[in-house]
């Protein structure tokens, strides 16, 4: 079996940002909401193993050199910009639901990672990640002798 380190302080901190996230949304006026629906944010999906992080972000159409992502040991900041296609005289849009502009989003991550070790894939218009933690992260076993 192996030892966990608890760390109440993380997880409180972890609890407080949901909670502003929750009271922001519920208490936001309705057009912010609207507004907000319409973001160009991307959507996230973050896993975790005993050896790494695991984020994916969904960007589609967009090219690896239009995304800018940086990473602390605590966070991932990613930042870029959906262009839109320009249209020739011939061809007019009549209606369009997608969404362009910028976006910046920073994702608080569970555990420190080591940031300067990170690899990236773009692939079928998502971003995936692979943060490896920190090693004070990892679940290490420590055999205890007793006398």
């Amino acid at each position: 079996m192996a030892l966990i380190r608890y760390t109440p302080s993380r997880d409180m901190e972890t609890l407080q940002r949901q909670m502003n996230r929750l009271f922001d949304d519920i208490f936001a006026p309705t057009w912010d909401r609207e507004v907000k629906a319409l973001s160009t944010v991307p959507a996230a999906e973050l896993s975790e193993t005993n050896e790494a992080i695991l984020l994916k972000l969904e960007v589609p159409g967009m090219k690896p050199e239009d995304l800018d992502i940086q990473v602390t040991k605590e966070a991932v900041y990613i930042s870029g910009e959906r262009k839109q296609e320009t249209v020739s005289e011939d061809k007019g849009v009549t209606r369009t639901e997608f969404r362009y502009g910028k976006f910046e989003r920073a994702i608080a991550l569970p555990a420190l990672v080591n940031n300067t070790n990170v690899s990236a894939e773009y692939k079928d218009g998502i971003l995936h990640l692979t943060l490896p933690k920190a090693e004070e992260e990892k679940n290490k076993v420590v055999k205890v002798s007793l006398g």
